[in-house]
């Protein structure tokens, strides 16, 4: 007999952390990783685009990567794992820094603010950056409340970085320019 997919253990309002600890379905971790998960379908959807074969490389690793964001943040620290769980490390934060760098090389320097836009795969990192923004945010406030590690908030950061990058190149590639910002008002 096959496995359902509801368990019907979260319809209390609760749900299970890695390691079976339960807690509030708006808890701050699962606020955390759940953002992660939004991101990862973001990327999903930025992949199902026509992604230039450079960038779709790179974008289907970091998708597979943040699997590892969302165990890390479902896996508390204390009481420590009684399974060895994949945690983001310095050199996750390293390999995105060279990928930052080398894909800002490819540009030219920004002279004024930019609005999200240009081609839809440049559009749909723009959504990524935001929604990874957030889940920064979620993961500094429970840090706050908890130890998530050395190096979680940071990756997201960085992470949010290299799609605001990455979305610039993905318009130079389709050969659209950024969309500049304007005032209105002037």
């Amino acid at each position: 007999m096959a496995t359902k997919i509801y368990t019907k253990t979260g319809d209390d309002g609760t749900t299970g952390l890695f390691g079976g600890v339960r807690v509030p379905k708006y808890d701050l971790r699962i606020e955390a990783y759940g953002t992660v998960d939004e991101l990862s379908s973001v990327l999903g959807v930025v992949l199902a685009n026509d992604v230039p074969d450079r960038l779709r490389n790179e974008l289907e690793a970091l998708h597979a990567l943040l699997f590892t964001v969302g165990a890390d943040l479902a896996t508390p620290l204390q009481p420590p794992p009684q399974y060895a769980i994949p945690r983001i490390g310095a050199t996750h934060i390293e390999h995105l820094e060279r990928l930052i760098d080398a894909n800002e090389a490819e540009l030219e320097p920004l002279k004024n603010f930019i609005l999200p836009g240009g081609s839809s795969t440049a559009a749909y990192l723009h959504v990524a950056r935001t929604v990874c923004r957030r889940a920064e945010r979620r993961t500094v406030e429970l840090a706050q409340h908890e130890d998530v590690g050395d190096y979680l908030t940071t990756f997201l950061n960085r992470l949010s970085d290299y799609f605001f990058v990455t979305a610039r190149l993905a318009n130079k590639f389709a050969d659209i320019g950024d969309v500049a910002w304007k005032n209105p008002m002037t």
